[in-house]
């Protein structure tokens, strides 16, 4: 497995390489430059576009921005995120045990954990319907809430998912989030998904995870989706602050600082 998501992650930074020097490209002359199938090409495309690198259109694509001074700096932060995210993800995934039942949202960092659990034995509920593409173990049960599919993220919201939700007891629950700040708890830009992101809480009888990189560490955002004290982790990049790191330990939420490479 570990070798597996080391493969995929070099062929995708070589193609942002690629990228870099052309601007735009066809998905066939990648697949011949890189000596593999259009069909894994397809799939490096599309989660190099949910990060926010490149734009896909038919037979190809291309990067978000063309690399002049301004947004090179751009791109450099979204690869920071990117690598603050797998390791989050990587962390999160270290936690999770043989036999566990746990919730994941619809969040991308939250998804990220499904590449880390190996050979374990776990159910793994989620209305997120991205996981279906995702690399996972021999010995994953996925489970997808079905529901609603709300645009392009592909989550599944609405009576139907929180339904299912409400019949199921998970041992962990994992969420990403939009915001998440010690004085007003965790928010997202999605008003469907609150309701979801609530009822993986109350349905929970072990510890809640919050998955957040330090960028969205003291954020609010429209949509409330938990009180602080609902929170009993919060797994972040080593970059958050001291005075945030503290603030959230006044609250009740252990915070997990994560390392990544630089």
């Amino acid at each position: 497995m570990k070798k597996t998501q080391s493969i995929v992650s070099k062929r995708r930074d070589e193609i942002l390489d690629i990228l870099k020097s052309n601007n735009e490209i066809k998905n066939e002359e990648l697949a011949e430059l890189l000596r593999t199938s259009p069909l894994t090409i397809r799939r490096d495309l599309q989660a190099l576009e949910e990060s926010g690198f490149v734009k896909r259109h038919y037979g190809g694509a291309v990067l978000v921005n063309s690399f002049d001074d301004s947004n090179v700096n751009q791109l450099d932060i979204s690869m920071k995120h990117e690598k603050q995210k797998k390791a989050i993800a990587k962390y999160a995934a270290s936690l999770i045990e043989d036999g566990d039942t746990i919730f994941i949202n619809s969040a991308t960092t939250s998804l990220l954990i499904l590449e880390y659990l190996g050979d374990k034995r776990v159910v793994v509920v989620t209305n997120n319907g991205k996981s279906l593409n995702s690399i996972i173990g021999p010995n994953v049960d996925l489970v997808l809430t079905g529901g609603q599919v709300y645009g392009r993220k592909q989550s599944m919201v609405g009576d139907f998912a929180t339904h299912i939700l409400s019949k199921i007891t998970a041992s962990k629950c994992f969420l990403g989030v939009s915001g998440i700040a010690a004085d007003s708890g965790i928010s997202t830009s999605v008003l469907q998904e609150t309701l979801i992101n609530k009822e993986m809480i109350n349905h929970c009888n072990g510890p809640v995870y919050i998955l957040a990189d330090n960028s969205k560490i003291g954020k609010h955002h429209n949509f409330c989706s938990g009180d602080i004290n609902d929170i009993s982790h919060l797994i972040t990049d080593s970059d958050i602050s001291l005075k945030d790191s503290s603030d959230f330990e006044n609250n009740g939420v252990h915070v997990s600082k994560v390392n990544y490479i630089k």
